[in-house]
């Protein structure tokens, strides 16, 4: 499957990319089929091939998220914005799909130390010995 997407060049702790297509599976440092221009994203100017780049999408090439977003901004692409990255918390659906603890939470710190104290304290197993 062919992938338009970044390619990472430039000085060490400034990079700049070059827009690429190429087969999904490869390197982004390797040989790619075509390129379709530039993008600083510290100035936020790029050099885009539109033609190109739609030709590339007419043939069946997927944008990267990043990409689509960026294509959506320059107006070189229409449609709706993707999610390019996935954050390592649970997002709010899975925090309501958790299973909730019974009972109330206590709120300051009194209340806490308060519940600790009601709780009676659990037995504690002994090692059996060996005779």
């Amino acid at each position: 499957m062919l992938a338009i997407r970044f390619s990472r060049y430039g000085k060490r702790k400034y990079p700049t990319y070059r827009i690429i297509v190429s087969e999904k599976s490869k390197d982004t440092q390797g040989r790619a089929l075509e390129y379709l221009g530039h993008y600083d994203p510290h100035t936020k100017a790029g050099d885009f091939k539109k033609d190109r780049i739609l030709f590339w999408i007419g043939r069946g090439a997927k944008l990267s998220p990043t990409l689509n977003n960026l294509f959506l901004d320059k107006n070189i692409i229409t449609g709706k914005k993707v999610k390019a990255s996935k954050s390592k918390k649970k997002t709010e659906e899975a925090k309501a799909e958790a299973p909730k603890a019974e009972g109330p939470k206590p709120e300051t710190k009194s209340e806490v130390k308060e519940a600790l104290k009601e709780e009676p304290p659990k037995p504690e197993a002994k090692p059996e010995e060996k005779k």
